[in-house]
């Protein structure tokens, strides 16, 4: 994705991106040989973070501390301090502290700040090692941030969160990292997560036209082993070709 592909894609301004790279808060990415830089999905993740925890209203420093992984301060502490100066302020900023507690209650594997809804149903979902399921719980994290997703749409993906069948089929996608793009499991697997995803589902994220962009679909295939990235590929053009219908 170009800056501003991803800036679309999170709901932030180019100046902002711009900023941050200046400051050290977001990492600046390769450039191509044009001079543009080029924006992965993770990059993508990280600047919604920024986002969230800009609205909650933490400064660009503390932002920085709760983002550090090895220093800076805890996450709970800066969120302690953030809580009782909300409390001392009016009505207007009752629903900051209210997307606070959502914040705090955030289950294991959210990616950082998300709605209420996201969070409600990442709580419903098992532990899981699968770096498959790891790496889709950031999209619908990024979806989130970048107010692509919805009750709808959660609401529509509750009973997979849990579904043993679900389970198994991020299962046979990890067992991909390492093989060929030619292998011959990859057709079987695509039609299967196809026909695993219910109508409400598609409906709901079939007016998500900015995450659909192709810069972003581009980023996201990346994020995926070779073998991998080519079922998804024809998962993401069995969609496309359904929304034409």
């Amino acid at each position: 994705m170009r800056i501003g592909e991803i800036a679309a894609v999170v709901g932030v301004t180019t100046r902002a991106i711009r900023h941050y790279h200046h400051v050290g808060l977001l990492p600046e990415p390769e450039r191509r040989p044009n001079g543009y830089r080029t924006y992965g999905v993770r990059d993508a993740v990280l600047l919604a973070r920024v986002r969230r925890l800009t609205e909650l209203g933490l400064g660009l420093e503390e932002v920085r501390d709760v983002l550090a992984d090895d220093a800076g301060r805890d996450l709970a502490e800066v969120l302690e301090e953030l809580d009782a100066d909300l409390a001392r302020q009016e009505e207007a900023l009752r629903e900051r502290r209210r997307r606070l507690a959502a914040l705090r209650g955030s289950p294991p594997g959210a990616q950082g700040p998300v709605s209420p809804a996201l969070a409600a149903l990442l709580a419903e979902a098992p532990d899981s090692g699968s770096p498959s399921a790891a790496l889709d719980r950031e999209h619908l994290a990024l979806l989130d941030t970048a107010d692509a997703g919805g009750p709808e749409l959660y609401a529509a993906l509750g009973p997979l969160v849990a579904d043993p069948a679900v389970l198994a089929l991020y299962e046979r996608l990890d067992a991909l990292a390492d093989a060929p793009v030619d292998d011959p499991r990859i057709p079987a697997l695509a039609e299967a997560l196809v026909a695993a995803v219910p109508d409400a589902v598609f409906d709901a994220v079939a007016g998500t036209a900015e995450v659909a962009a192709p810069g972003f679909a581009r980023a996201l295939l990346a994020e995926y082993a070779p073998a991998q990235a080519e079922v998804v590929r024809r998962v993401m053009e069995a969609f496309a070709q359904r929304a034409r219908r």
